[in-house]
């Protein structure tokens, strides 16, 4: 039973942008004020309280935001609410970034945080909502790990667990370092504590965050430790381990070796490229070469040939030639990724690729990133018919958007997968458990199949390697 707080029955929404540690702050934000006896709703007409956790990585994510915002001002309250003005709080990175400038370009927003004290929030909504006016706080850094606030997760079998904060890595076109901070680790002891307890809650699936992940603990121990954090969440008996973000330049051959031995280490790795030129990795302060990032490949195919890699490629950065794009455009074709994310640049105030002026043309950048995309479609296609026969053991999130009749979850490598669900059994019955589905179809995007019997199970990901 809750005591009766200012909260009490109000009703809440957290829209969220950008990376999975904006989304970890949400499930805390929810985590949070769920405490204090508020109600989550799904849609921003419903609710009394609006969080926005913003990011700033790319200018339309600020256009959004502020689009969003602006609109709230037109949207009605709820009825019975007892709220005579709907309260409208940002956070996150452009919380960080902007502070005092959003209220006054948004004058009717009532409460600015940034990324380091998310657990100020509900004093600044308790102020907004009991004297009005407007409520910011900007810290420069945190005086404890956001983790150490409660959470409110999206699904009952998955978790985030953060095992670093902020970066250090001043890559020239990221405007991350300056808003989320110098890189601070969390003790391995915290971290097997927290991973111990979601396994106790029957959590499947715990991926660990980080903006660097492979640099974990040099702040700590003097050198990297994430060969370490893997053997040890590992033990706790977790069914899936994920990780994100992996940097290159810090990817060690203990790491690697990792995915060939570790029982739960799940056969997939993001490891973001953003070119294949060298003049551009230099200008963007990768500090890593293609022929470096490469090897990389190589060692990671080595130690486990199905592997699905996955990685973030940024086309129209400042000085980007036609050569630099065949680079680009010629790795991408060589490694073969399952999935990519390609951007066109996007100039970040405060960063120093800003203050580099490119003479490309808009339309030449565009007709490289269409020439991109088209390819990395194709090898996407090419790589999932690996798949095609297989039984694959798919962790079940729900039913199909599109198709009520179908059930959706994913694959160890983290491919989408389709199949009908059982005569009398729903998507919420399945939700959370693993099921193996033997695969008839692999389109670009996702696989599709048919529920295998029982003693097909444990044949999963035929192709992975293991």
């Amino acid at each position: 039973m809750h005591t009766h707080t200012p909260f009490t029955n109000l009703a809440f929404c957290v829209r969220t942008f950008g990376c999975q540690m904006n989304k970890h702050d949400s499930e805390r934000i929810a985590g949070m004020l769920e405490g204090l006896g508020a109600l989550p709703v799904e849609s921003i007409e419903e609710a009394d309280i609006v969080v926005f956790m913003t990011c700033c990585v790319r200018e339309a994510a600020d256009t959004r935001l502020y689009g969003q915002v602006a609109s709230l001002k037109n949207t009605p309250l709820r009825a019975g609410t007892p709220l005579s003005k709907r309260v409208v709080a940002v956070g996150g990175c452009i919380g960080q970034r902007d502070g005092e400038r959003l209220v006054e370009e948004l004058p009717h927003l009532d409460v600015v945080f940034g990324t380091h004290n998310l657990g100020s929030l509900p004093r600044l909504l308790e102020a907004a909502l009991e004297e009005g006016g407007h409520h910011v706080e900007v810290l420069d850094a945190a005086s404890s790990f956001p983790t150490e606030l409660p959470t409110a997760r999206e699904h009952a079998w998955a978790a985030w667990l953060p095992i670093t904060v902020g970066c250090n890595n001043f890559c020239s076109y990221c405007i991350v370092p300056y808003v989320r901070g110098r890189e601070k680790s969390r003790p391995l002891e915290d971290i097997v504590a927290e991973a111990e307890g979601y396994v106790a809650a029957g959590v499947k699936e715990i991926t660990l965050l980080g903006q660097n992940v492979n640099s974990y603990g040099r702040d700590l121990y003097g050198s990297p430790r994430f060969a370490a954090v893997l053997d040890a969440l590992d033990a706790t008996g977790i069914e899936r381990l994920r990780f994100a973000t992996s940097h290159p330049k810090d990817l060690t051959d203990e790491v690697i070796g990792k995915f060939a031995t570790l029982r739960s280490l799940m056969p997939a790795l993001h490891l973001p490229v953003q070119s294949g030129s060298d003049a551009v990795l230099a200008a963007m302060n990768r500090r890593y070469t293609r022929g470096h990032y490469l090897e990389l490949v190589r060692k990671l195919r080595e130690a486990l040939p199905g592997i699905a890699l996955s990685t973030d490629i940024i086309v129209g950065f400042p000085g980007e030639t036609a050569k630099d794009f065949e680079d680009t455009y010629r790795l991408v074709d060589e490694v073969g990724y399952h999935q990519v994310f390609t951007f066109i640049y996007s100039k970040r105030e405060g960063t120093p690729a800003a203050s580099v002026d490119d003479p490309t043309p808009r339309d030449v950048i565009q007709g490289r990133f269409d020439r991109l995309v088209d390819l990395v479609q194709q090898r996407a296609f090419e790589a999932n018919q690996a798949d095609l026969g297989a039984v694959v053991d798919v962790l079940v999130e729900g039913a199909s958007k599109r198709d009520a009749g179908l059930l959706a979850g994913r694959s160890p490598k983290n491919q989408t997968v389709h199949a009908p669900l059982p005569d009398g059994v729903s998507a919420g019955e399945l939700a959370g458990t693993v099921v193996p589905v033997r695969i008839d179809e692999a389109k670009t995007w996702y696989l599709s199949g048919t529920l295998a019997d029982d003693g097909a199970a444990g044949h999963a990901g035929a192709a992975d390697g293991r």
